[in-house]
């Protein structure tokens, strides 16, 4: 058996005002509980006894006191800190860069704080239940070699009422395995009912069915190893003056995967996926947990 999985919550893009104009913070539950609150509800109870929280050290104790104090004595909490300095030997930050170097140095922000299996999530993102027991129990049973976890979800599911979304629509084999993640633009649905999109720069239909990726991927203690490796090669191939390319994770497993370092073993959830995109879209959050509560699926007060 491995070691115990732990939740890593990418929370760093949360802006450093807080109140109900930050959307990842914004209150949804009936005593004011954010997504955030429901995802470590909802990974407790699958079997998490440990969240790390990857937050900027600027939002350090807002994030502490709106955030992780009502947690603690719930599930064990650790920090990590994405800066934008947090560089390897031999690279300095360059002078005009403002934007954060993306997922994947967020993830080595837990370089110190990891040493087993790791789910990772988006703080604003709410996911349903199903999927942390799905990503709980791969990781508790133990990765195989080269292999790499990830939790898709049925598109139906995660589209918004309030405008188009991008998603990354999956290519799996009979296996379960994925092949490729077409980055789909654009997408909605029609008035035909028909779901369709744009992929390199043609209009794709989209099955009601169709799986896609999230950004909820369960990993194992060696893939810190992959992304320190990748990230030096990454910086290393940055344009002079380009102060905004991000070094992201579905683009670093997508290379792994054609590279034949890695095997992505998808796991389906079929609840529904939802996050405020659009300032449209809070109102149908808030209406989708209320009734969640209604139903007895959470309780009135989380924590």
């Amino acid at each position: 058996m491995s070691k115990e999985p732990v939740l890593v919550v990418m929370a760093a893009g949360i802006g450093s005002r807080y109140g109900e104009g930050i959307k990842q913070l914004a209150h949804v539950g009936p005593s004011g509980e954010a997504i955030i609150d429901y995802s470590v509800y909802d990974a407790i109870e699958a079997g998490f006894k440990k969240v790390i929280f990857i937050i900027r050290h600027d939002i350090e104790e807002d994030f502490r006191q709106i955030v992780g104090n009502h947690l603690e004595g719930h599930i064990d909490i650790q920090y990590a800190f994405q800066e934008l300095d947090d560089l390897p030997e031999g690279f300095a930050l360059p002078e005009d860069r403002r934007k954060p170097w993306g997922t994947g140095q967020a993830i080595l922000a837990c370089r110190d704080l990891l040493d087993g299996p790791f789910a990772v999530i988006n703080a604003d993102d709410y996911y349903g239940k199903e999927c942390y027991r799905l990503v709980y129990d791969y990781l508790k049973n133990g990765l195989a070699p080269g292999h790499l976890g990830m939790v898709s979800f049925v598109i139906k599911n995660t589209l918004s009422d309030h405008g188009t979304v991008t998603r990354g629509i999956c290519k799996v084999d009979p296996s379960g395995s994925l092949t490729g993640v077409e980055e789909t633009k654009e997408i909605r649905r029609c008035e035909d009912g028909v779901i369709r999109g744009i992929y390199n720069g043609n209009t794709v239909t989209i099955g009601d069915d169709d799986l896609v990726s999230m950004n909820l991927w369960g990993l194992g203690a060696e893939f810190m190893d992959e992304l320190k490796t990748r990230f030096v090669k990454f910086l290393s191939e940055v344009p002079e003056g380009d102060v905004k390319s991000e070094y992201l994770l579905p683009i670093i497993v997508d290379d792994m995967l054609h590279e034949g370092k890695a095997c992505v073993d998808v796991m389906t959830s079929h609840d529904t996926w939802f996050g405020i995109t659009y300032a449209e879209d809070k109102p149908l959050v808030t209406d989708y947990i209320h009734e969640y509560v209604r139903r007895g699926i959470y309780p009135e007060k989380l924590f």
